[in-house]
């Protein structure tokens, strides 16, 4: 992988200006080259752009007549060659927060490196294009966050007290750090002009403020679920053990619920990462893409190798970016801070993270798998609020598909399945229908034995997400004391089955083209008696 050296790239990037283009309603057809003059019949409705250099002009179809029938017509024509409907292009989306385009002046960082150097490589500006996270809901069950931090403020839907611990404040209240800095990496305020953009850009917070004992961990997992969260972050964990049985139990809650759990690994190099990041993804199932509750994260340098503090193994699913590297540049990932000093600044070894953005001294540098995961994170609610339909397996499985990684390797113990990519992962669950078609039948004839059914459906898909359309539909019938059985299919005609001593009722089911089939109705569609 190679050292992140992106500015150029990012400033060329769009301003938000460019919101999602509509395609056009005209065919762009292309002549063949010895065609000589365009036919009459294509240039009576030629309209809009066109280059006889290589033979492409652009048609509108006639009045009442669809895209599709216009393009059957054209093809026709033995002058023509192709005929495509036109598309339209966008500009390409950039956020206008600083830290997106303004220089890293660590010392001996490479020139060129921006601030937020770890956006470009995980594809967030190539997934921003697709879903700008609108809606996505990522809670953060940690050390509360600071609810007055201009990168939070905005952005917190809501929040939960789960800390016994003697005076602390209330979950907008900060006194560690940690987490006002890991909840700003997943969803900071993003086009505001001020700090950086979150990798789920426009997502909301549900901030859980823990004690991190394992109940009070369950029951933040299983209030994420039921508020409504997307995917939920624990950038902490144990040194070694297998976590309660209502640890466990809440994970299979979550699981259960279509809601994707994302865990830190150990901050050691170590192939034991403790949980709750084994319970999510167990000894020895790392490299078996199917097998899995969760993800496991661990922290990559942004050469692209495991980060020399992070932990390794059979327990890691994937990796994200967690350190700058141990040589150069950055003290590691530039995030949001709490304006008080904080428990990470004091104490017998000081973090000495803080540092400003312009006047504004609420930012801090923080590395770890702490900081890796809530990247991570962001993703998966991307990919699970772009396409909800999406069981837990699915999604694990399009982070872990679409990950950064060696040409010509799969899983390794560094990274597991390597680097997440945010825009392959969110493209990948566009194209994944998930999503049961329907149906109804109606008798169209009937005779003593016989009737004929009509079948209509449609394969309706969340929005953003592509259709695979209906493959077949499937003919049931029910006669009086008898179980139902499918007694014929069709694409799209009529169908004639046979009622048996004349009484029977029938329905349909739809089966689209990824396989997802219809549930059978309660109530039959039609009876004959």
């Amino acid at each position: 992988m190679r050292r992140v050296a992106l500015a150029v790239l990012l400033l060329l990037a769009a301003s938000p200006a460019s919101a999602l283009a509509a395609p056009s309603e005209r065919l762009v057809v292309l002549m063949h080259r010895d065609a000589g003059t365009t036919p009459q019949a294509v240039a009576a409705r030629a309209s809009g752009p066109r280059a006889p250099q290589i033979g492409m002009v652009t048609v509108t179809p006639r009045p009442g007549e669809s895209t599709a029938q216009a393009a059957r017509r054209l093809r026709a024509d033995p002058a023509v060659a192709s005929v495509q409907p036109e598309g339209r292009m966008r500009l390409r989306y950039l956020p206008n927060d600083p830290a997106l385009s303004s220089p890293e002046l660590a010392p001996r960082t490479p020139g060129g490196t921006v601030q937020e150097w770890w956006a470009s490589p995980m594809g967030l500006p190539a997934a921003w294009d697709v879903t700008r996270g609108d809606g996505a809901l990522v809670a953060i069950i940690d050390t509360g966050a600071d609810g007055g931090h201009p990168e939070l403020s905005g952005k917190i839907r809501d929040t939960l007290d789960l800390d016994e611990t003697f005076g602390a404040g209330p979950p907008t209240t900060d006194e560690n750090g940690h987490g006002t800095h890991v909840a700003s990496l997943a969803c900071a305020q993003a086009n505001n002009g001020v700090g950086i953009a979150g990798a789920g850009l426009n997502c909301g917070l549900l901030i859980i403020k823990s004690d991190l004992t394992d109940s009070s961990v369950a029951e933040g997992i299983v209030e994420a679920v039921d508020r409504g969260a997307d995917a939920v972050n624990m950038s902490f964990g144990s040194d070694s053990g297998q976590g309660s049985a209502a640890l466990r139990r809440a994970v299979d809650y979550a699981v259960a619920r279509g809601v994707v759990l994302v865990a830190a690994a150990a901050d050691q190099p170590t192939a034991e990462q403790g949980y709750p990041s084994n319970v999510l993804q167990p000894t020895g199932t790392g490299a078996k893409l199917g097998q899995g509750r969760g993800l496991s994260v661990t922290a990559a340098s942004a050469d692209g190798t495991r980060a020399s503090f992070a932990g390794y193994g059979s327990q890691i699913s994937l990796a994200a970016y967690g350190s700058y590297g141990a040589d150069s540049g950055p003290a590691g990932l530039l995030g949001a801070f709490p304006m008080g000093q904080t428990e990470q600044e004091s104490g017998d070894r000081p973090c000495r993270c803080r540092t400003a953005m312009g006047d504004d001294t609420r930012y801090a540098y923080l590395e770890g798998t702490s900081m890796a995961a809530p990247l991570v994170t962001a993703v998966a609610a991307l990919v699970h609020h772009l396409n909800p339909d999406l069981p837990v397996r699915d999604s694990l499985r399009i982070l872990k598909q679409t990950a950064h990684r060696p040409a010509g390797t799969g899983w390794t113990p560094d990274l597991g399945w390597g680097i997440v990519d945010a825009g392959a992962a969110v493209n990948a669950a566009k194209a994944l229908d998930r999503t049961k078609p329907t149906s109804r039948l109606r008798i169209t004839r009937r005779d003593a034995r016989r009737v004929t059914v009509a079948v209509t459906g449609r394969d309706r898909s969340p929005a953003g997400v592509v259709s695979s359309g209906i493959a077949r539909y499937e003919i049931w019938r029910a006669t009086p004391g008898r179980a139902a059985r499918k007694v014929g299919s069709t694409t799209s005609g009529p169908v004639t089955v046979a009622v048996p001593g004349g009484r029977g009722s029938f329905f349909s089911i739809a089966v689209d083209r990824q396989g997802n089939r219809e549930i059978a109705p309660s109530r039959p569609d039609a009876r004959v008696r």
